[in-house]
């Protein structure tokens, strides 16, 4: 889900970095126009696909590399790309063992990297070979999810018989197989470097010299913008990439973004601020595409220690003590705090009722959503309560509890933590300050910060803060897995997505029944995911917010703008934007 990242998310051929960078792109009569849009998130973070985890950086490396497999958007499900669908995956087809373990995937021979490089089974393993390290801790990936520790799951080995072929191991007959087979983005092996261990630091990270997507990478002017250029032997482009380039321009907030989409400075928006999505409809000439949305808020509170961060899981996959969080340690002041936040006030306020409430860590959008599961209830007094009972207790008067007896802060300690969520999302910034408003009622003091989303990022990642505001895009298509998010082997130190040190072995052992179901039939996962659903909401690692109704919209200038839902660019090599 970090698009979730895991991210089901796109060939080609020539030109060095050297030409690319210098030509600044400058829209031209008849050459297709320049598709631009707007980034919020601040600066990528990096260009290289091994690495990306925010949106920024995959919105960029999701046009300049390929995919490993490609999915069909019109029905959201991972299809061979023989013939070649627009989306650039290199997989043309595979077959499957007759115990299901096993996948052989054939690789296309018609793609090559731009510097006329042909993309092959070597490239897969290269990233294979990164992905195995960053489940040491070695290369900072968020795509080593696929590995389980243990051995009882995920991804067992990648292996390329010849350039092109590549057999992926499974531990097990998996739902998930192909999905996580979608990780194995073919990254250029010939000019990264020869040792994974130097990937964090490579130069190629923020200037990669080599593409094979519909756009190749230009100029990045940090604080200001990411220029591509179209690539003009891209495979799957049947006509050929039709825009003359992409850039994506850093906005300051979210009512910046709008403004300027509206002024006609940006041609495309993407979840647009939910203040303003009522001008976007009405504004003349604009499309608008709405949809169930994939994104959602939630608020992540560090079960662990954050003074000592430890992985989940030690080398041979047995459990490493994390500690406690001296306030959130405790599961009945999680609980106690899910029911002081008045969530439905805070859908009302910010995001003007463009969300739908989560009961637990599934989108409603989603097949396995568990719609019988209750809501937690907004109940001040009963958390009042709660809190006094787990030892957290205004004895002085001053309107801020302190614990007395508290499980595992001590006593004396006042009820107060840092909240963080990244500075210019307007929407987070409300849901920050009504938290912090609706939790002062019951006697918690919460600091609220604002703050660079990648520094936000790496307080994350080293797992050394107390609770945090952020959101989530699921992948594509759906899969309600919880491996990446919710197990031990995902919670790395320094790349792992299971940042709030999150564990309990029942919800672990329905994860792998439902990802290993024989027959996979979606009702009878959907079952256990429910179950899930219900564990979750009781132990709470993330109190769970709302999903965001999608929003994509483009100029009247653009052409080729047909979105399905999750999917704005599934065909933006045959978009174009015309020029006055």
């Amino acid at each position: 889900m970090k698009a979730l990242v895991r991210y089901l998310v796109l060939g080609a051929l020539l030109v060095m970095v050297g030409a690319l960078a210098v030509a600044p792109l400058a829209a031209q009569d008849g050459d297709g126009g320049i598709i631009i849009e707007g980034n919020l998130g601040g600066d990528p973070a990096t260009f290289n696909p091994i690495i990306a985890s925010d949106t920024a950086s995959r919105r960029i490396t999701a046009f300049i590399y390929p995919g490993f497999v490609a999915v069909d958007p019109s029905q959201a499900v991972i299809v061979p790309s023989d013939p070649p669908l627009a989306g650039g995956a290199i997989v043309q087809d595979w077959e499957i063992s007759e115990d299901g373990t096993v996948y052989t995937f054939n690789l296309r021979s018609d793609m090559s990297w731009s510097d006329g490089t042909p993309i092959t089974a070597g490239d897969v393993i290269y990233t294979w070979t990164a992905i195995q390290a960053g489940a040491e801790g070695i290369v900072d990936t968020p795509l080593s999810f696929v590995i389980d520790p243990t051995g009882e799951t995920g991804i067992l080995s990648v292996e390329a018989p010849d350039d092109n072929t590549v057999v992926v191991t499974f531990a097990s007959a998996e739902c998930t197989a192909l999905g996580n087979a979608g990780v194995l983005y073919p990254a250029p092996a010939h000019v990264l470097p020869e040792d994974v261990a130097d990937l964090n630091d490579a130069e190629f990270n923020l200037s990669p010299s080599v593409g094979g997507g519909v756009f190749l990478f230009s100029e990045f002017r940090p604080g200001e913008q990411v220029s591509l250029l179209a690539n003009e032997d891209y495979a799957d482009a049947a006509n050929g990439v039709q825009s003359e380039g992409f850039i994506y321009r850093n906005v300051p907030d979210q009512t910046v973004m709008v403004e300027q989409f509206l002024a006609g400075e940006t041609n495309v928006i993407d979840g647009p601020d939910v203040s303003r999505r009522t001008d976007i409809r009405a504004a003349e000439g604009v499309q608008a595409y709405d949809y169930p949305g994939n994104s959602w808020d939630y608020l992540a509170l560090n079960l662990a220690d954050p003074g000592n961060p430890q992985n989940g899981l030690d080398e041979s996959g047995q459990p490493i003590d994390q500690g406690n969080h001296p306030i959130f340690g405790d599961v009945a002041v999680r609980q106690a705090l899910a029911q002081a936040i008045d969530v439905d006030s805070i859908i009302s306020a910010a995001v003007f009722g463009e969300g739908e409430r989560m009961t637990s860590f599934i989108i409603p959008a989603s097949w396995a959503y568990a719609s019988e599961l209750p809501t937690i209830v907004f109940d001040p007094e009963a958390a009042s309560a709660a809190l006094e009972a787990a030892g957290w207790i205004d004895e002085d008067g001053d309107g801020v509890r302190e614990a007395h007896g508290a499980m595992f802060a001590e006593d004396g300690a006042p009820f107060t933590f840092t909240l963080y969520t990244n500075e210019g999302n307007t929407r987070r910034e409300a849901i920050g300050t009504l938290v912090q408003d609706q939790l002062a009622q019951v006697g918690v003091q919460v600091d609220f910060q604002t703050i660079d989303f990648n520094t936000l990022l790496d307080i994350m990642d080293s797992q050394t803060f107390d609770s945090l505001i952020l959101g989530w895009r699921n992948g594509y298509p759906d899969d309600p897995d919880a491996t990446q998010l919710f197990t031990p082997a995902s919670d790395v130190v320094g790349a792992g997505s299971n940042f709030t040190s999150y564990s309990n072995p029942e919800f672990v052992a329905l994860n792998n029944q439902a990802k290993a179901l024989p027959g996979c039939d979606p009702a009878e996962r959907a079952e256990l995911y429910g179950q899930m659903q219900e564990i979750f909401q009781q132990d709470l690692p993330y109190i769970p917010m709302f999903a965001i109704n999608g929003m994509y919209a483009a100029g009247g200038a653009v052409e080729g703008f047909g979105p399905y839902p999750s999917q704005l660019y599934w065909n933006v090599d045959t978009w174009s934007v015309a020029t006055p």
